[in-house]
Protein backbone atom coordinates (compact mmCIF):
# COMPACT_ATOMS: atom_id res chain seq x y z
CA UNK A 1 0.00 0.00 0.00
CA UNK A 2 1.15 3.57 -0.93
CA UNK A 3 1.99 5.23 2.02
CA UNK A 4 0.37 8.82 2.27
CA UNK A 5 2.30 11.60 4.21
CA UNK A 6 0.24 14.07 6.38
CA UNK A 7 1.38 16.78 4.10
CA UNK A 8 -0.25 15.61 0.97
CA UNK A 9 -3.72 14.90 2.30
CA UNK A 10 -3.33 18.48 3.79
CA UNK A 11 -2.29 20.03 0.33
CA UNK A 12 -5.87 17.79 -0.92
CA UNK A 13 -7.38 19.47 1.88
CA UNK A 14 -6.68 23.06 1.24
CA UNK A 15 -7.46 22.61 -2.94
CA UNK A 16 -10.59 20.85 -2.30
CA UNK A 17 -12.28 22.29 0.99
CA UNK A 18 -13.25 18.26 2.25
CA UNK A 19 -12.87 16.98 5.12
CA UNK A 20 -9.25 14.89 6.12
CA UNK A 21 -9.86 11.90 6.29
CA UNK A 22 -12.28 11.81 2.64
CA UNK A 23 -9.10 13.41 1.38
CA UNK A 24 -6.96 10.69 2.60
CA UNK A 25 -9.28 8.03 1.35
CA UNK A 26 -8.87 9.57 -2.22
CA UNK A 27 -5.22 9.40 -2.03
CA UNK A 28 -5.19 6.07 -0.97
CA UNK A 29 -7.44 5.23 -3.61
CA UNK A 30 -5.48 6.88 -6.44
CA UNK A 31 -2.12 6.11 -5.49
CA UNK A 32 -1.10 9.08 -4.14
CA UNK A 33 -1.94 10.76 -7.25
CA UNK A 34 -3.37 14.56 -6.48
CA UNK A 35 -4.85 14.80 -9.63
CA UNK A 36 -6.28 11.42 -9.89
CA UNK A 37 -7.70 12.03 -6.12
CA UNK A 38 -9.45 15.42 -7.18
CA UNK A 39 -11.22 13.37 -9.79
CA UNK A 40 -11.88 10.64 -7.43
CA UNK A 41 -13.51 13.15 -5.33
CA UNK A 42 -15.35 14.87 -7.94
CA UNK A 43 -16.74 11.66 -9.34
CA UNK A 44 -17.85 10.43 -5.48
CA UNK A 45 -19.17 13.88 -4.93
CA UNK A 46 -21.47 13.36 -8.09
CA UNK A 47 -22.58 10.40 -7.01
CA UNK A 48 -23.78 11.52 -3.41
CA UNK A 49 -25.05 14.72 -4.45
CA UNK A 50 -27.06 12.44 -7.44
CA UNK A 51 -28.57 10.40 -4.08
CA UNK A 52 -29.74 13.77 -3.28
CA UNK A 53 -31.00 15.39 -6.42
CA UNK A 54 -34.71 15.35 -4.93
CA UNK A 55 -34.08 17.61 -1.73
CA UNK A 56 -35.44 20.97 -2.39
CA UNK A 57 -34.00 24.02 -3.01
CA UNK A 58 -35.94 26.80 -1.81
CA UNK A 59 -32.92 29.29 -1.26
CA UNK A 60 -30.69 30.90 -3.43
CA UNK A 61 -30.16 34.52 -5.04
CA UNK A 62 -29.74 35.83 -8.50
CA UNK A 63 -26.40 36.30 -10.34
CA UNK A 64 -26.33 39.60 -12.70
CA UNK A 65 -23.85 40.84 -15.07
CA UNK A 66 -23.59 43.62 -17.38
CA UNK A 67 -20.99 45.11 -19.85
CA UNK A 68 -22.12 47.91 -21.22
CA UNK A 69 -19.52 48.49 -23.78
CA UNK A 70 -19.85 45.36 -25.30
CA UNK A 71 -23.52 45.55 -25.06
CA UNK A 72 -24.84 42.22 -23.19
CA UNK A 73 -26.38 41.50 -20.10
CA UNK A 74 -27.56 38.52 -18.21
CA UNK A 75 -29.72 36.87 -14.94
CA UNK A 76 -29.17 33.66 -14.03
CA UNK A 77 -31.29 32.20 -10.80
CA UNK A 78 -29.03 30.06 -8.55
CA UNK A 79 -30.80 28.06 -5.83
CA UNK A 80 -29.47 25.85 -2.95
CA UNK A 81 -30.92 24.38 0.11
CA UNK A 82 -30.12 26.51 2.87
CA UNK A 83 -29.84 30.39 3.40
CA UNK A 84 -26.38 30.50 4.65
CA UNK A 85 -25.44 29.41 1.58
CA UNK A 86 -26.87 32.21 -0.15
CA UNK A 87 -23.97 34.68 1.28
CA UNK A 88 -21.18 32.04 0.51
CA UNK A 89 -18.35 34.08 -1.50
CA UNK A 90 -17.65 31.03 -3.40
CA UNK A 91 -21.40 30.44 -4.13
CA UNK A 92 -21.92 34.11 -4.87
CA UNK A 93 -18.98 34.30 -7.44
CA UNK A 94 -20.49 31.23 -8.92
CA UNK A 95 -23.80 32.73 -9.45
CA UNK A 96 -22.10 35.84 -11.38
CA UNK A 97 -19.71 33.63 -13.11
CA UNK A 98 -23.27 31.84 -14.22
CA UNK A 99 -24.56 35.39 -15.39
CA UNK A 100 -21.33 36.59 -16.65
CA UNK A 101 -20.61 33.65 -19.29
CA UNK A 102 -24.33 33.62 -20.56
CA UNK A 103 -23.91 37.21 -21.07
CA UNK A 104 -20.45 37.45 -22.94
CA UNK A 105 -20.30 33.63 -24.38
CA UNK A 106 -22.00 31.94 -27.10
CA UNK A 107 -24.98 32.04 -25.11
CA UNK A 108 -27.68 28.60 -24.16
CA UNK A 109 -31.17 27.54 -24.32
CA UNK A 110 -30.75 25.08 -20.55
CA UNK A 111 -28.84 24.52 -17.65
CA UNK A 112 -27.07 21.74 -18.77
CA UNK A 113 -25.70 24.06 -22.48
CA UNK A 114 -24.19 27.09 -19.94
CA UNK A 115 -22.89 24.24 -17.37
CA UNK A 116 -20.55 23.04 -20.32
CA UNK A 117 -18.78 26.12 -20.84
CA UNK A 118 -15.98 27.58 -19.29
CA UNK A 119 -15.86 29.46 -16.15
CA UNK A 120 -15.07 32.60 -16.54
CA UNK A 121 -12.85 33.41 -12.94
CA UNK A 122 -11.20 29.80 -13.44
CA UNK A 123 -11.48 28.93 -17.28
CA UNK A 124 -9.71 25.85 -17.09
CA UNK A 125 -12.80 24.19 -15.51
CA UNK A 126 -16.46 24.31 -16.51
CA UNK A 127 -19.22 25.89 -14.68
CA UNK A 128 -20.15 22.65 -14.21
CA UNK A 129 -17.24 21.34 -12.48
CA UNK A 130 -17.27 24.89 -10.59
CA UNK A 131 -20.51 24.20 -9.07
CA UNK A 132 -20.45 20.18 -8.40
CA UNK A 133 -17.08 20.66 -6.53
CA UNK A 134 -18.86 23.63 -4.33
CA UNK A 135 -21.73 21.53 -4.02
CA UNK A 136 -19.65 18.74 -3.08
CA UNK A 137 -18.16 20.37 -0.33
CA UNK A 138 -21.05 22.45 1.15
CA UNK A 139 -22.97 19.01 0.49
CA UNK A 140 -25.83 20.79 -0.79
CA UNK A 141 -28.21 19.99 -3.81
CA UNK A 142 -27.51 23.44 -6.25
CA UNK A 143 -30.05 24.23 -8.94
CA UNK A 144 -29.60 26.50 -11.64
CA UNK A 145 -33.02 28.02 -12.04
CA UNK A 146 -34.13 30.99 -14.68
CA UNK A 147 -31.72 32.13 -17.20
CA UNK A 148 -31.82 35.84 -19.29
CA UNK A 149 -30.03 37.51 -21.75
CA UNK A 150 -29.63 40.61 -23.16
CA UNK A 151 -28.01 41.39 -26.45
CA UNK A 152 -27.99 44.98 -26.50
CA UNK A 153 -26.80 47.58 -23.24
CA UNK A 154 -28.67 46.69 -20.07
CA UNK A 155 -28.97 47.68 -16.93
CA UNK A 156 -28.69 45.06 -13.84
CA UNK A 157 -29.46 45.29 -9.85
CA UNK A 158 -29.38 42.65 -7.42
CA UNK A 159 -30.28 42.82 -3.43
CA UNK A 160 -27.69 41.82 -1.10
CA UNK A 161 -29.89 38.78 -0.25
CA UNK A 162 -29.81 37.95 -3.65
CA UNK A 163 -33.79 37.50 -2.97
CA UNK A 164 -34.41 39.62 -6.52
CA UNK A 165 -33.12 40.82 -9.40
CA UNK A 166 -33.45 42.75 -12.88
CA UNK A 167 -32.09 42.89 -15.81
CA UNK A 168 -33.17 45.76 -17.98
CA UNK A 169 -32.41 46.75 -21.71
CA UNK A 170 -31.28 49.84 -22.72
CA UNK A 171 -30.49 51.64 -25.78
CA UNK A 172 -28.68 55.21 -26.56
CA UNK A 173 -30.26 57.96 -28.22
CA UNK A 174 -28.99 61.50 -29.28
CA UNK A 175 -25.51 59.79 -30.16
CA UNK A 176 -25.11 59.72 -25.74
CA UNK A 177 -23.20 56.83 -24.12
CA UNK A 178 -24.95 55.17 -21.13
CA UNK A 179 -23.42 56.43 -18.03
CA UNK A 180 -23.07 53.16 -15.79
CA UNK A 181 -24.56 54.94 -13.03
CA UNK A 182 -27.51 55.72 -14.70
CA UNK A 183 -28.06 52.28 -15.89
CA UNK A 184 -27.72 50.65 -12.71
CA UNK A 185 -30.06 53.49 -10.94
CA UNK A 186 -32.73 52.46 -13.22
CA UNK A 187 -32.67 48.63 -12.61
CA UNK A 188 -32.36 49.60 -8.89
CA UNK A 189 -35.69 51.84 -9.37
CA UNK A 190 -37.03 48.49 -11.03
CA UNK A 191 -36.10 46.02 -7.77
CA UNK A 192 -37.11 48.95 -5.90
CA UNK A 193 -41.08 49.95 -7.18
CA UNK A 194 -41.21 46.71 -9.35
CA UNK A 195 -43.47 48.44 -12.07
CA UNK A 196 -45.88 46.23 -14.62
CA UNK A 197 -44.76 48.39 -17.47
CA UNK A 198 -42.25 50.26 -19.71
CA UNK A 199 -44.47 52.71 -20.78
CA UNK A 200 -48.46 53.22 -20.63
CA UNK A 201 -49.07 51.93 -24.24
CA UNK A 202 -47.35 48.68 -22.56
CA UNK A 203 -50.01 48.15 -20.01
CA UNK A 204 -52.55 45.45 -20.32
CA UNK A 205 -55.33 47.50 -22.00
CA UNK A 206 -58.28 45.36 -20.20
CA UNK A 207 -56.40 46.80 -17.09
CA UNK A 208 -56.40 50.06 -17.83
CA UNK A 209 -60.03 49.99 -19.51
CA UNK A 210 -61.40 48.69 -15.66
CA UNK A 211 -59.58 50.94 -13.72
CA UNK A 212 -61.28 53.63 -15.75
CA UNK A 213 -64.84 52.23 -15.56
CA UNK A 214 -63.67 51.88 -11.35
CA UNK A 215 -62.86 55.90 -11.48
CA UNK A 216 -65.98 57.00 -13.08
CA UNK A 217 -68.63 54.83 -10.77
CA UNK A 218 -66.58 56.56 -8.51
CA UNK A 219 -67.08 60.06 -9.31
CA UNK A 220 -70.67 59.52 -9.97
CA UNK A 221 -70.94 58.51 -6.36
CA UNK A 222 -69.31 61.48 -5.85
CA UNK A 223 -72.40 63.52 -7.81
CA UNK A 224 -70.00 64.92 -10.31
CA UNK A 225 -71.78 65.65 -13.46
CA UNK A 226 -71.41 63.81 -16.36
CA UNK A 227 -70.08 66.26 -18.73
CA UNK A 228 -66.57 66.71 -16.04
CA UNK A 229 -65.95 63.04 -15.22
CA UNK A 230 -64.34 62.13 -18.34
CA UNK A 231 -61.38 64.77 -17.60
CA UNK A 232 -61.63 63.70 -13.33
CA UNK A 233 -60.46 60.40 -14.74
CA UNK A 234 -58.06 61.04 -16.93
CA UNK A 235 -56.86 63.06 -14.58
CA UNK A 236 -57.00 60.28 -11.87
CA UNK A 237 -55.26 57.73 -13.99
CA UNK A 238 -52.38 59.71 -13.90
CA UNK A 239 -51.44 58.54 -10.18
CA UNK A 240 -53.03 54.79 -11.87
CA UNK A 241 -50.24 54.98 -14.47
CA UNK A 242 -47.10 56.29 -11.73
CA UNK A 243 -47.58 53.57 -9.64
CA UNK A 244 -47.73 50.73 -12.35
CA UNK A 245 -45.43 52.25 -15.17
CA UNK A 246 -41.71 52.42 -15.29
CA UNK A 247 -41.33 55.96 -17.02
CA UNK A 248 -44.47 57.52 -15.41
CA UNK A 249 -43.35 56.59 -11.61
CA UNK A 250 -40.99 59.50 -9.45
CA UNK A 251 -37.35 57.93 -9.48
CA UNK A 252 -36.30 56.73 -6.08
CA UNK A 253 -33.48 58.69 -5.67
CA UNK A 254 -34.86 61.93 -6.82
CA UNK A 255 -39.05 62.01 -6.92
CA UNK A 256 -39.37 65.39 -8.24
CA UNK A 257 -38.39 63.55 -11.52
CA UNK A 258 -40.06 61.08 -13.08
CA UNK A 259 -37.50 57.86 -14.81
CA UNK A 260 -39.06 58.65 -18.01
CA UNK A 261 -37.44 62.41 -17.52
CA UNK A 262 -34.28 60.71 -15.58
CA UNK A 263 -33.96 58.71 -18.87
CA UNK A 264 -34.83 61.57 -21.36
CA UNK A 265 -32.16 63.92 -19.77
CA UNK A 266 -29.52 61.54 -20.09
CA UNK A 267 -30.09 59.87 -23.34
CA UNK A 268 -31.20 56.89 -22.60
CA UNK A 269 -34.24 54.46 -23.84
CA UNK A 270 -35.90 51.77 -21.77
CA UNK A 271 -36.94 48.76 -24.16
CA UNK A 272 -37.74 46.20 -21.51
CA UNK A 273 -36.57 44.30 -18.23
CA UNK A 274 -37.20 41.56 -16.49
CA UNK A 275 -37.93 41.60 -12.52
CA UNK A 276 -37.22 38.14 -10.98
CA UNK A 277 -37.80 37.12 -6.65
CA UNK A 278 -36.44 34.03 -6.14
CA UNK A 279 -38.88 31.23 -6.14
CA UNK A 280 -41.91 32.87 -7.93
CA UNK A 281 -42.56 33.53 -11.55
Amino acid sequence: MVEISASAVKALRDQTGLPMMECKQALLESGGDQDAAIKYLREKGKKTMAARADRGTDFGRMGVFTDLAKGVGAMVELRCESAPVVSNEDFVRLATDLAQQLATGPGANTAEELLKQPSPSNPKQTLADQKDELSNRIREVFNVGRMARVLAPAGAYAHHTGEYGVLVELAATGGKSIEPQVAKDIAMHIAAKNPKAVTKDDLDPELVRKEREILSEAARKEGKPENIIAKMVEGRLRNFFAELVLTEQPFIKDEAKTVGALAKENGVTVKKFVYWRLGKE
